[in-house]
């Protein structure tokens, strides 16, 4: 796989992806033609900033759900692992194994990154806000991850209050 690939920038047709989930299901992009998705990347499951993260959105998914936005986290973790992590935290939404990090690649999402002050290879914590029409509309490079369902509707021009 190629380093740092591009990474796709609102205005631009989500790539394409496929994947299985923690439930063993195969999703892909086309899944999600006419709603709204929120695609997430993160590091690892069961670590701290990934947890606050994915609970974030968990305990904010029925008013992402109102608004017709679905969810799907991505790392290159395992299914038993994602299974594992969405079990124990009840996370209502798919999480796609990407072991290959084909998916990850697409989105420009692994490459290097600078982590405690070192250059290293991994996952970049990103969020693409991708349109019913399957354009993306917004990238969040550095999402927070103690408030990532607010800056999601106010991606997508939804106000939060």
């Amino acid at each position: 796989m190629a380093d740092n690939i591009a990474m796709p920038e609102a205005g631009m047709p989500a790539p394409p992806f496929e994947g299985v989930t923690q439930d063993g299901e195969t999703i892909s992009l086309d899944d999600f033609k006419g709603r709204k998705l929120a695609l997430y990347f993160y590091p690892r499951d069961n670590t701290p900033g990934c947890t606050k993260q994915a609970c974030n959105l968990r305990d904010n998914f029925d008013t992402l759900k109102e608004h017709d936005i679905a969810i799907v986290g991505v790392s290159d973790d395992p299914v038993a692992k994602h299974r594992s992590f969405a079990d124990t935290y009840d996370l209502p939404f798919p999480l796609l194994a990407d072991e290959d990090r084909t998916v990850l690649g697409s989105y420009g999402a692994y490459g290097q990154k600078n982590m405690y002050g070192r250059v290293v290879m991994g996952t970049k914590r990103t969020t693409f806000l991708i349109d019913e029409d399957g354009t993306i509309v917004k990238v969040y490079k550095r999402p927070k991850t103690t408030n990532h369902a607010e800056e999601i509707l106010t991606g997508f021009g939804i106000d939060s209050k």
